[in-house]
Parts: C-alpha cells; structure tokens; sequence
C-alpha cells in the first residue's frame, strides 16, 4: 500500500500539469514591475521627487524586469531551482532596500543608488518568468501559445492581486505596499523552486489535456471578472475591513483551484499518458528520417541539383535528392568535395548568433519596442495621466490594465493558437491586431473625452498584454527551443528600449514642461530633455500639470508608433507565411 502511495506521489511530483500550475503560481506574484504606478506616488512624495526624477526609475525598472541575459545563461549551467534562488534574493534586497530608504529606516540615497536597487529587485523578475517559460515551454511543446499566454497572463496580472492582498493589510502607510512586493514574491518562489522544472512533458499526453486548458482559461476569465468587480465594489462604496478579507479569501480560492487538475489526472484517471512528437518543421522531419545526420549538409548539392527535381512531387524528389547525396558522400570520402556545418532554417534550433542575424529577429524586436514600448508608457504614467484629468483614484487605472493586460495574454495565446493550428498563418498577424487596439488607446488617451481614459486603458492593457503571449511562442517557432531562454530575454530588451525613449525623455519631459507653465503662468524657459548627474543629489519642487495637455503630444506620438509596429508586424507575417505552412500545415490534412 505504502509503495503504491510511493509512486503515485513521484508520479504527482513528476507530473507537467503541476508543474504549470506551481508556474501560474509563481508568475501571479511575481509581476512586481506592474506595480510601479501604486508605489511611485509614495517614492515620489517621501523623497520629493519630480516627475522626470519618477520617470527614470521607471526605466531603472523596466531595464531590471527586460534584461535577462543572465538568466537565460545561467538556465544552461545551473537547475531552475538554483536560478529561482537567485531571483528570490535580488527581489528581496532590492525592494527590500527600497523600502528601508522611503520609510526613513536608513539614510536617503542619491536617485542613481536608488535607480540601481530598483533594477536590482525588478531584475529578480526576469529569473522567474525564464525558469517558469523554458520548464513549461519544454513540458507542452504542441501548446505553446495557450502556454505562454497564460503564464504571461498570471504575471501581467499579479499587479491587481497585489493590490488586494495590500487592500486586505488595510495600513494607513502606503510605503508597506512596497514591502510586501519585496518580501511576497521571494516567499512563493523559494516554496516553489524544486517544482518549477522540465519533467519530459512530451511523454505526458492525455486526452483529458483539452478539458484541463478549458477548465484553466475559465478559471482566467472568472478571476479577471471577479478582480474587476472586487476593484469596482472597493472604489465606489465604502467597505468594511471584514468584506475586504472575504473577497481576498476567495481570490486565494481561485488561484488555488487549478491543483485540481494534477490531483485529478494522477490519482483518478486510469488511462496511462502518450508520448507526442516534438513540433517540427516538414522538411526537418524528412532530414532526420535519412541515414545522413541533420547538422551537415554538401556545399555542392544545390549546385549538383537538377532544377527539374523542384517540380517533382514530394516522395519522388526526396529520393532523387537522397540518391545524389549518395553519390556527393561518396566523394566527399574520396576527397573531392568538402563538407560543412549546415545553416539552419527557420523553424530549427538556432544559436544565439546565427538568430542574430536573421532580419525576421529583428522585425519582432523593432515591432516590440514600439508596440510594448508604448504600452509600458502608459503603465508607467498612469498615476499622472489619470490625476491630470481630474480622477482621484490612481489604483483602479492600475487594477483595470493589470486584468486588462491579463486578458490579452491570455486571449492573445488562445486566438493566436486557433490562427496557427486551424489555418497554419503566421501566428504575427495577431501581434498586428494587438497593435491596431493599441493605436486607438493611445489616440482616445490624446483626445481625453468623458470616459476615454476606461476604454483606452482597456484597449492599452489587452494589446500590451497580447505581446507578451505571442512573441515568446513565435521566437521560439522561427528559432527553435534550443536557445529560446536567451533569445527570449534578449527580445525583452526592446521593453527598456522603448520605455527609455517614449517614458524616460518623451513623456516625462513634455509633462514636467506643461506643468512648469501651469505653475508660474508665464513665459516658460525651456530647460530641454538633457539632465546631469547633480540633479540627482538635488530634491526639486515637485510639479503638477492638469488637463489634456499633458499626454495630448505623447500619447498621439504613441498611437503613430504602433502604427508603424504594425507594418513591420504585416512584414513578418508575409515572410514567414511558408514556415507556418511547413509547421502547421500537416496538422491540417
């Protein structure tokens, strides 16, 4: 009895569904940079800051939670429970300190010291979103976009879910928000750390895995409608410190209901797990079925080829083709031609360098700094844009693009998923679309009508959030999963890049201008966009602006960068239309 109950729970510990699950888990707590826009109101007053002074630990922040080179190297040295570790400390120590400074606790630091803690603790972000993404990706490599786009989702989200749990504190002193931030995700990630890894989820295949992705995006839906009511509920009555901890509990309650999948599946079905075949392009599938091993290839066969052989069919051509690679190894034997490594194609494994120098990379990272770079604008400035039209209430901007982005990683997945596997188009016509919400957000943010700053956080937050869904499936469909920790943390860093252009000197200058004007009422001496390191020693008069005017220009500049995003998005999706008929299209007949 004891040995069955013995390996049952190996099998449950082994099992890729609770892998994913302890993955949801890890990334609800661990999207602290979507916080930013509830804490830096406090660093702001406490420290007296002004706004461009804000807008550069923003960027502090988005570097820490985009540059992921080292986690993605150290994936390839060291267990993801090592990588985890790591995470969980630089997350502690840097909002940790963070914290001690706001709250008077130790001596004020320059804001340069206080930028390098902020990147410090946000950096811890990028180890857990690498060891959840590379465990899961490999465990379903045929879900990929359901995959990412809800771990993606549960990260994006973890901003409203912190923002309840420090509703249910119910302390007067905002500063302990950043506390918890700093303490929380360190707790889950170390209590999860020896889960979270790869378990050979290719081998695990159920037919019951449908019903468990149905029954986890409707666990999304509930909880992004029950966070939206909660949110709604706390800002327009007056609740009591009791009701405050019910809808808490029952927010726990559905974060830990998916455990019931892996329970389910482990001690319940009797039907034993099939083995899947990893996803790979045609013309791959028919390398490796030859004797002739995958990584060379003869310099000399295209040359050697007959132009005819093209035009045969496919089993006539790949025998005519294995005939002539007969006769070249042959005489490569001989001496007479010379092999080499071969190339490979889009949809193999590519190293590091061989992806950079492909212009398909390069695309998705220009469209992603444009397109992301612009949602991360808006989350970062949120507290401004919406105090500058006049609502008093910051936190319900924040929640609502937190659920909002949540809902676009996980719609982006889905949808993008049907794109590929029912019509095998290129999964980056869904980055367009995305895009296209985006513009018009960032155009109704410009505009400030009644009611235009709701719809344009919603439109904002589900194209944001769709990037984040489609990007990480697509790179490592063009590129493989070799090297997808890398490649993934080296795309993140189009995030920083467009923050550091669009919030740290576009949106935060012409703010800072406007309210310069407002403050003295007269003739405003431009200071230009340029700072110097003594500005950081210095505590500045902190300035307000009021009105439209002051995202009018930015946020238009926005909505016409994300146009351009979506023509280099409409590019990729023209040259990469054969590779998703070579991945997908088989699936189909």
């Amino acid at each position: 009895m004891m040995g069955r109950f013995g390996e049952k729970f190996t099998s449950f510990y082994n099992n890729r569904w609770l892998v994913f699950v302890a993955a949801m888990w890890l990334q609800s707590c661990g999207g602290v940079g979507y916080v930013f826009g509830s804490i830096s109101p406090v660093i702001k007053s406490n420290l007296s800051y002004n706004q461009k002074q804000v807008a550069r630990l923003g960027v502090a922040k988005d570097l820490g939670d985009s540059v992921g080179f080292l986690p993605g190297i150290l994936t390839d040295f060291l267990p993801l429970w090592g990588v985890l570790l790591i995470g969980a400390i630089q997350n502690l120590i840097g909002y940790g300190w963070v914290w001690l400074v706001v709250t008077g606790r130790t001596p004020v630091l320059p804001l340069w010291a206080m930028c390098i803690l902020i990147f410090v603790g946000t950096n811890g972000e990028t180890y857990f979103n690498t060891a959840a993404l590379v465990s899961c990706v490999q465990n379903f490599p045929k879900n990929r976009g359901p995959v990412v786009g809800i771990l993606k989702g549960f990260a994006g989200l973890s901003g409203a879910i912190l923002t309840q749990v420090y509703a249910l504190l119910h302390s007067p002193d905002q500063a302990s928000l950043i506390f918890m931030i700093a303490v929380g995700p360190a707790i889950v990630a170390i209590a999860l750390m020896f889960i979270i890894r790869p378990v050979g989820g290719h081998k695990q295949v159920r037919s019951s895995d449908g019903y468990c992705f149905t029954t986890i995006y409707g666990v999304c839906i509930i909880l992004a409608a029950y966070l939206m009511g909660v949110m709604l509920v706390q800002d327009l009555v007056s609740v009591s410190e009791t009701v405050i901890t019910i809808f808490t509990l029952i927010l726990f309650v559905l974060l830990l209901f998916p455990i019931v999948i892996p329970i389910t599946l482990n001690f319940r079905e009797p039907k034993p797990p099939e083995e899947e075949s990893l996803l790979r392009p045609d013309n791959q599938e028919s390398s490796k079925s030859g004797d002739e091993s995958p990584d060379i290839i003869f310099s000399e066969i295209e040359d050697e080829k007959p132009k005819e052989v093209d035009l045969l069919p496919a089993s006539e051509r790949q025998k005519r083709i294995a005939q002539l690679q007969s006769r070249l190894a042959q005489a490569a034997a001989e001496g007479a031609v010379r092999i080499k490594k071969r190339r490979p194609h889009r949809g193999e494994d590519f190293t590091m360098m061989e992806a950079l120098v492909k212009a398909d990379l390069w695309l998705i990272f220009f469209s992603l700094m444009l397109g992301s770079g612009s949602g991360l604008t808006v989350i970062d400035n949120l507290g401004q844009m919406s105090e500058s039209l006049g609502y008093d209430n910051s936190q319900v901007f924040v929640s609502m693009i937190s659920i909002f982005n949540f809902l676009g990683r996980v719609g982006g997945g889905y949808f993008s998923e049907i794109v590929v596997s029912d019509y095998a188009y290129p999964r980056p016509i869904a980055i367009a679309v995305a895009q296209v919400f985006m513009a018009i957000g960032h155009f109704l943010f410009a505009m400030g009508w009644p009611g235009s700053m709701y719809v344009g956080t919603l439109l904002v937050g589900l194209g944001y959030g769709a990037h984040w869904a489609i990007i990480p499936a697509t790179a490592s469909e063009l590129f493989g999963l070799k090297k997808f920790a890398a490649l993934y943390n080296f795309l993140t860093l189009a995030n920083p890049a467009g923050s550091l252009i669009m919030s740290g000197v576009l949106a935060s200058s012409i703010y800072d201008s406007e309210a310069e004007k407002q403050a003295h009422g007269q003739n405003y001496i431009h200071r230009g966009i340029s700072f110097s390191f003594p500005n950081f020693l210095r505590a500045e008069e902190t300035l307000k602006c009021k009105g439209t005017i002051c995202f009018f220009v930015t946020s238009l500049t926005l909505s016409g960068l994300c146009v351009v995003a979506v023509i280099l998005s409409l590019i990729l999706v023209h040259r990469t239309k054969s590779v998703y008929r070579n991945l997908y299209g088989s699936s189909r007949r």
